[in-house]
This record gives C-alpha cells, sequence and structure tokens, in this order.
C-alpha cells in the first residue's frame, strides 16, 4: 500500500494563516459585544432611571425660578411603558422632548419637537445617545454624532433640557 503525500502550496498556508486570524479577531469582537450587551442588560435600566430622576429634579428648579409664569410651566411625563419619558414646554415657544429606551441596541432615542410660531410645520430633531463601555465595565453614555461622554445623568439631563427650556434647538 502507498501513501501519498500532498505538498501544500505556500499561498494555502498563507490563507490558512490568514484566516485563523480573521477567526480569533471575530470571536474577540464576539466576546467584547457580549460583555456591552451584558453590561447594558445589568446597568443600562439604572442609567436610564437616573437621568429620568435628574430631568424631574431640573426641571422642578426651573419651574420655581419661574413661578406663576404659564409659559415656563415645563411638564414631565414619566409614564411610559418602555421605562422612558417625555417633557413639554408650553407655547408660545412649544418644544416636546421623548426619550425612548432601547436596551437591546444599547441606545436612548431622545426626539425633539420645535413648534413654530409661524404656521410652519414642527422642527423636528433626533439625538442618539449611545451607551458606551471603556473596558472598565463602567457603563457611560455618548453622544453617537460627536462622540460626547456624558459623565453623569446630571450632564446629560443638560444637555437634552437646554433645547427644551430655551425653545431653541442646538
Amino acid at each position: 500500500m502507498s501513501t501519498t503525500v500532498a505538498v501544500v502550496a505556500d499561498w494555502i498556508k498563507r490563507l490558512a494563516d490568514d484566516e485563523r486570524r480573521r477567526d480569533s479577531v471575530r470571536i474577540e469582537q464576539d466576546a467584547i459585544a457580549a460583555r456591552k450587551g451584558d453590561l447594558v442588560r445589568r446597568e443600562g435600566r439604572r442609567l436610564v432611571d437616573e437621568l429620568r430622576a435628574a430631568v424631574v429634579r431640573d426641571i422642578s428648579a426651573f419651574r420655581d425660578e419661574f413661578a406663576g409664569d404659564p409659559a415656563r410651566d415645563v411638564l414631565v411625563d414619566i409614564a411610559p411603558p418602555d421605562g422612558g419619558f417625555s417633557v413639554r414646554k408650553p407655547p408660545p415657544g412649544e418644544v416636546s422632548l421623548t426619550v425612548t429606551p432601547d436596551l437591546d441596541r444599547a441606545t436612548l432615542i431622545c426626539a425633539f419637537s420645535f413648534t413654530n410660531t409661524d404656521g410652519l410645520p414642527p422642527r423636528e430633531d433626533r439625538v442618539n445617545v449611545m451607551f458606551s463601555d471603556d473596558g472598565s465595565e463602567t457603563l457611560r453614555m455618548k453622544h453617537d454624532r460627536t462622540g460626547k461622554l456624558f459623565a453623569s445623568a446630571d450632564d446629560l439631563s443638560e444637555f437634552l433640557l437646554v433645547p427644551v427650556l430655551t425653545g431653541r434647538p442646538r
């Protein structure tokens, strides 16, 4: 009985090595994504709750500064079933903000609507705030367009509420 020994061409060896490296990178990326998903499931709801509490506190402080001024009687609705909330500033200069958490996608969808006084349709603006993991098992919130990291729920509250309270988009 004879055995045949096949010589593997060098290009096949290089290709196989490249594929093994790609597999290793993909496995590591999958592990990172799984760790982030777990972190968002554990900490995401807490961050949303902290943001909601900061917004309620900040709106209350703003209303106290303008007691008796119906144009600045800003309302917060914390009843949406998805864990989000909405904020509404009355006319004139009516503005609404709806914050909807999507923990499966690790994001907060923040939708602004600015009602124009000149009869034009409302100006809509949307900001996505991503949950970000810097590898230290600490979940942070990051503006998806600018990359700005928010150190706390207080910082994100300020970022979201300034356009609502002033009636002016960013």
